[in-house]
Formats: C-alpha cells, sequence, structure tokens
C-alpha cells in the first residue's frame, strides 16, 4: 500500500540532500514536490495545498540542530503533518450498550458483507458474544453469503428469509426484531449488514436512516473500497451528511499504491477512519493508527503493528515449552514447522516484513508469494519423525530422499538445513543471557568505530 507515495516523497526529499540549511528556496522546492505527489495519490486538492503550507510554514519556523540535517527536519515535520491529516490519534469503536449495536453502511461492491463478518471477529475477541444481523434483502445471495460467513466463524446469523418468490422482509423490522432477539438470548453485540445503496438513490437513503433512527446504533460505520480513491471521499461526505456516521472503514487498502482516500477522508469528511480491511482473510483487520501509517508511507516501518501481531498470535505456555526445549537443545523440524505456521496466522509476507523500517524500501520490486513457505514445508513433511526429532541424522542419501519427496531439489533441502541450524544457534545464544549481553556489547562497540 502507498507504493507510489512513498517513493514520490522519498524523492522530493532528495532535494534537501547535502543542503547544510532549511532556505525559503530549498524548502518551497521540496514542498512543492510533496503537493505534487499528494494530487498524483489523488489528495483532494485543497487538503494537499493546505498540508504543504502548514509543512512549510512549520520548516522555516524552525532551528535545524547541528546533529539533524535538514532532510531529517522536514521528514519528521512531515510525519507529523501526515499522522495530523489522517487524524492525529486512533479512534476505536464504542462498544457500550447492552447490546452493543453497529450498523453497517456502504456502496454494492465495497466489501460491506465481508468486512461484517471481520468485525464480528474482531468484537468476540474483545469478550462479545456477537449477533450478525443480514439486513440486505435485495442483493441475490445476499443471506446466504453473511450465512457462510457465520458458520465460518462460528457466529450465529439472524435471517428473516420469506418463502421462495415471496416479496422481501422489511429491514427496518428485521433490525428491530434481531435486537430483541440478541437481548432475550444474552447477545451482547449485533452487527447489522444492510444492502449496499447509492448516495442518490433517495429510497435506500431513507431506508438506512429509517434503520438508524428505529435502532439507535452506538456505531454507524461507513464501508469504502479505498481503490476508488477521490471517489470514496465524495461518497462519505454524501452518507455522512444523511446518516451522521461515526467513522469510516477502508476495505482493499492492502491492493492501493496511491492512497488518496486514506490522506483525504478525515479532513474532507470530518469523521475518522476507525478500521483498513488488508485481505480476504477473517483476520486481515486492523485498527486504524494515524501516526504509524504516516510512518509506512515514510517508510520508517510499523514495529508498534508487527509486535501486536505477534502478540496476538503468542501461545504462552507453547513458548514456555520452546524455551525449554531449546535450553536443552532438544529443538527440532516439528518446532521450526510450529513457528512458521505462527509467521503464517500473521497475514501477508510482505506486509509483514514492510513494518521493518528500510525493509519495505528494500522489498518494492520484489513479489513475496503468499505460499513463500510452500516448498520448506513440504520438505519437512517429507522427513520421518526421527529425521524431524534429530536432524543431525539427515545424510547425503536422505537428502536426496528428501528432495524427492517432496517435489524439490538438493539444493533447497541444503538450503533450508542451513536456515534450520542458523535459527537453532540464533535461539541458543537468546536464550544465554551471557552470550547475548557480550553480542550486544559487540554490536554497540562496532557501532562507536562507524561513528
Amino acid at each position: 500500500m502507498f507504493e507510489n507515495l512513498s517513493d514520490k516523497l522519498e524523492r522530493a526529499f532528495k532535494v534537501l540532500k547535502g543542503q547544510g540549511q532549511i532556505t525559503e528556496i530549498n524548502v518551497a522546492e521540496t514542498t512543492k514536490e510533496i503537493r505534487r505527489a499528494l494530487l498524483d495519490a489523488d489528495v483532494n486538492f485543497k487538503t494537499a495545498k493546505d498540508f504543504t503550507d502548514r509543512v512549510k510554514a512549520k520548516a522555516l519556523g524552525q532551528n535545524v540542530l547541528t546533529t539533524v540535517s535538514p532532510g531529517q527536519l522536514l521528514t519528521k515535520i512531515t510525519h507529523d503533518e501526515l499522522a495530523e491529516l489522517m487524524g492525529g490519534q486512533s479512534a476505536g469503536i464504542n462498544l457500550g450498550g447492552n447490546p452493543t449495536v453497529v450498523l453497517m453502511s456502504g456502496l454494492q461492491g465495497s466489501g460491506k458483507t465481508t468486512f461484517s463478518g471481520k468485525l464480528a471477529n474482531y468484537i468476540r475477541k474483545k469478550g462479545k458474544r456477537v449477533l450478525l444481523v443480514a439486513c440486505d434483502v435485495y442483493r441475490p445471495a445476499a443471506v446466504e453469503q453473511l450465512e457462510t460467513l457465520g458458520k465460518q466463524l462460528e457466529i450465529e446469523v439472524y435471517s428473516e428469509k420469506g418463502a421462495p418468490g415471496s416479496s422481501p422482509g422489511d429491514p427496518v423490522s428485521i433490525a428491530k426484531n434481531a435486537i430483541a432477539h440478541a437481548k432475550q438470548h444474552g447477545f451482547t453485540a449485533v452487527i447489522i449488514d444492510t444492502a449496499g445503496r447509492l448516495a442518490i438513490d433517495e429510497k435506500m437513503m431513507d431506508e438506512i436512516a429509517a434503520i438508524k433512527k428505529a435502532i439507535n446504533p452506538q456505531e454507524t460505520l461507513f464501508v469504502v473500497d479505498a481503490m476508488t480513491g477521490q471517489d470514496a471521499v465524495n461518497t462519505a461526505k454524501a452518507f455522512n451528511e444523511r446518516l451522521n456516521i461515526d467513522g469510516v472503514v477502508l476495505t482493499k487498502l492492502d491492493g492501493d499504491a496511491r492512497g488518496g482516500a486514506a490522506l483525504s477522508i478525515r479532513s474532507v469528511v470530518d469523521k475518522p477512519i476507525k478500521f483498513i480491511g488488508t485481505g480476504e482473510k477473517m483476520d486481515a483487520l486492523d485498527e486504524f493508527h494515524p501516526e504509524r501509517m504516516a510512518g509506512r508511507i515514510l517508510g520508517m516501518g510499523d514495529v508498534v503493528s508487527l509486535v501486536e501481531k505477534a502478540q496476538e498470535h503468542f501461545d504462552e505456555k507453547a513458548a514456555r515449552e520452546l524455551n525449554k526445549k531449546i535450553a536443552k537443545d532438544q529443538f527440532g523440524f516439528d518446532d521450526f514447522l510450529e513457528q512458521i505456521g505462527q509467521i503464517k496466522k500473521m497475514g501477508n509476507m510482505k506486509d509483514l516484513m514492510g513494518m521493518i523500517p528500510g525493509v519495505g524500501k528494500a522489498l518494492k520490486n520484489i513479489d513475496i508469494p503468499d505460499d513463500a513457505f510452500k516448498g520448506i514445508e513440504a520438505i519437512i513433511k517429507s522427513m520421518t519423525p526421527e529425521e524431524r526429532k534429530n536432524p543431525a541424522v539427515i545424510n547425503g542419501s536422505r537428502r536426496a530422499r528428501l528432495a524427492k519427496g517432496s517435489g524439490t531439489n538438493i539444493e533447497a533441502v541444503n538450503k533450508l538445513m542451513k536456515q534450520f541450524e542458523e535459527t537453532r544457534k540464533m535461539m541458543k545464544m537468546m536464550g544465554d543471557k551471557t552470550k547475548m549481553k557480550a553480542m550486544m556489547q559487540q554490536m554497540q562497540q562496532a557501532q562507536g568505530m562507524r561513528r
């Protein structure tokens, strides 16, 4: 995401590279490039102009410290202003009420139903018992789509399907009945999926306004496809004027190399982006953090989000068992395979690597497929239980057998064996506090020598 914008901003900061001081001329040149980058990213013109005017004013009002270059200072100012442009602080979802009621709105094809499933999964992790409600009575198979998601997530779906050929039910009544059902059966959160509608369709807009009035939800969210750029901002504005939405959800942000919607929506609509969708899986949903996103746009990475993703899938009991094995030098290929599984649960590999500062830029033109571990898993699964437990027994003839059994080659098997050995050594060293301390001291000494 934001690939094109990140590239152009990087070029803009190069104007100041090697400059000893900030002047009106070099700042004007840089901010002109920043404005052009924002406009190319499909950011609203007024938003882009106001943004660069603020950056310029702040830059010219700063004294550059001897330890900070003009380029670094302008990058910092731009980062802070980008974060402010996108809302400054993250805006969480309101889970008050008994039950919490969330009303979904959006255009057809925006990914609203899929997001409803993702949100149900997210809220359930917060300790809520969730009910999904099918209020899209117009789109063929809309109810079935939500029921399929509910079955996949093991979350109940409330619907009022009539007999085949009968006229569709009234969405206002369905929503009210669903909340009564939730109260009666102990559900503590209700997510109401409505039909996709156009802002110019008065009848459909009247209907969702009537649903909101009837149920008085804690949250009314507008779901929009980030890839529609400036159109996403305009439709969010139209829906907000009618519904007074509480927040925006940007879906398909992982496929948007420009990012105009994410950058413009807050300043134009004055409503926060609450969530972003970053893939098809039911856990591919992230809370939106403006400061972290600004860091990612400027190639600074997003270590905080990476750590949070790791913690979500962290199993304390399994970690203790693994530490015992490492201490006894019993770390085997079954353990290696388990660690790969944990990494895969965290999401798309390229996105994860892009959260590490400096790595995203290096991976820009490199395609990392989602099945990047496929060959490794095939080799490990071709091993006998003894080989997995005691890799030292894997000699030349066994390696040839593994290559044949996994559909790979000897080079791939040898590479895996080397990776495994390096991983095992690193894990053992991390478990040895004395060695770890010595390694840190060596790194600090090396850093001092480079200075």
